[in-house]
């Protein structure tokens, strides 16, 4: 089987950077080659036009009106300059006679520089379809026409030695130029991708031991943090989502090991009762009375509540809990769950009040009434004196909700202990003194169900005593 070997996002990355910046450079060259190849055959177009006129004018400077003939001395040697510069120069004087010619004093010279041009032209630039192309210009003296200057030169344009030297070193400063930002560019691109490709290497580790962690192949380390101080917004962004990824992991992990502490914890107690208990009656320190077996009983009911409240919370946490929804008074079903409580209230000495109101609301009654009793209970044990008050308020508008309010005078709850009190086993009494509280998992169950409904539920503290407050929605 042919293994496949996946690029790195480094080398990826300085690869594509590259590649962009050098494609952007060359296309930059050709750009730049093309502009000034206009612009500078627009200028030497200009120069073979104003070389003509000057020409034709130092041409009209020979011509002697006193004896109406031009000086071929002066004309000779002018000529043939002009013919190292690319100009075939012909004089004729008025009546169309031939003054001097340039292919007559020397047709070797003349040939051999045009040649030297077609060359430079099509070898050099790779200028195809140039040719002799041959202009005529009138010679005026006074006025009048004296003589006719015509002028072949290679068309329909030029370069000189000068301006073709001009022209290559500027092709090759721009070569150049190109070759060292490629190479500036490659380096460029290596530094980049190693700053991207280094956090996300360090975030890809991360999640990696996080992974372990998770699988448990981290033995208990402390899963490690990553600098997420990065100029780059989604480098950062990305970083500080490990590490909240991480710290939600061991968040995790610690609530699995206080959870596996907590029910060992809570099983313990009434097997340890269930089994002293039996014990005692087989050794005959105990006769099998009722008393007995009624407390053994009690431990096993204990037992068997916790088990069905575990089940509950696990149900609910997995959302594979069924909400049988009908339409109903939540004042009624408060009412009634208020009187369930009113004979432990009384032997307490403390009063149960209520405030309610017409609360029509389509939830599961059930459910609700397990929410309810929970919160009732712990008001009732956590008060010895003063008063439980459960009131609702709210509207009946479409999307509104109704807000349930069950408060009490007891012994409150410390601020710090507000965050965390619908955690499972989390109770403010550390000391788990069983005369004032359960197994912890009674309100954990209450939030599940209030959020499985779409509600919400909160804990506050009061001057005197706390207040849990129930929202739900009409509809």
């Amino acid at each position: 089987m042919k293994k496949n070997f996946p690029i790195s996002l480094q080398n990826r990355l300085a690869l594509t950077y590259a590649l962009f910046i050098s494609l952007a450079l060359v296309a930059l060259t050709i750009i730049i080659n093309i502009f000034t190849g206009i612009v500078f055959t627009s200028l030497v177009k200009t120069n073979i036009a104003g070389k003509s006129a000057e020409i034709v004018r130092a041409i009209g400077e020979q011509y002697n009106p006193m004896s109406r003939n031009f000086d071929t001395v002066t004309l000779e040697a002018m000529g043939m300059y002009f013919v190292h510069e690319g100009y075939i120069v012909t004089v004729e004087d008025e009546g169309g006679g031939l003054v001097w010619d340039a292919r007559s004093c020397d047709m070797r010279e003349c040939t051999m520089v045009i040649n030297d041009i077609a060359d430079r032209m099509e070898g050099r630039f790779g200028f195809r379809g140039g040719a002799l192309r041959r202009d005529q210009y009138p010679v005026r003296f006074s006025g009048r026409t004296v003589g006719t200057v015509s002028i072949e030169t290679y068309g329909p344009f030029f370069y000189s030695e000068t301006e073709s030297a001009f022209l290559t070193s500027i092709n090759r400063l721009l070569v150049i130029a190109t070759i060292i930002l490629t190479c500036a560019s490659f380096m460029i691109s290596i530094i980049l991708s190693r700053a991207i490709a280094r956090p996300v290497n360090k975030s890809a580790e991360a999640a990696r031991q996080i992974a372990e962690a998770h699988s448990g192949g981290s033995s208990g380390k402390p899963i490690i943090r990553i600098d997420d101080r990065y100029q780059t917004r989604e480098l950062g962004e990305l970083a500080r989502s490990i590490n909240s990824l991480a710290a939600e992991l061991e968040e995790a992990e610690r609530k699995q090991k206080q959870l596996t502490s907590d029910i060992a914890h809570e099983l313990r107690t009434p097997l340890t009762c269930l089994r002293g208990g039996i014990e005692a009656m087989i050794d005959g320190v105990y006769k099998p009375d009722r008393e007995h077996l009624e407390s053994c009983l009690e431990e096993t009911i204990r037992l068997a509540g916790l088990v069905q409240d575990l089940n509950t919370l696990t149900a609910l946490e997995w959302e594979n809990i069924t909400i049988n929804k009908t339409e109903f008074d939540l004042g009624s079903l408060l009412r009634i769950t208020a009187e369930q409580f009113k004979a432990a209230a009384i032997e307490k000495g403390i009063e149960i009040k209520l405030d309610l109101m017409e609360s029509p609301v389509n939830a599961d009654y059930d459910r609700l009434k397990q929410v309810f009793i929970n919160l009732l209970s712990n008001a009732v044990k956590y008060t010895d004196r003063g008063s439980v008050t459960v009131s609702v308020k709210g509207a009946a508008d479409p999307g509104a909700q109704w807000e349930v309010s069950i408060a009490d005078t007891g012994i409150g709850i410390p601020e710090t202990d507000l965050p965390h009190v619908f955690e499972r086993f989390y109770r403010s009494d550390k000391s788990r003194n069983r005369s004032t509280g359960g197994a912890g998992i009674g309100l954990t169950i209450a939030a599940a169900i209030v959020h499985a409904h779409g509600g919400n539920i909160r804990a506050e503290s009061a001057e005197t005593g706390s207040v849990f407050k129930v929202a739900l929605n009409v509809t």
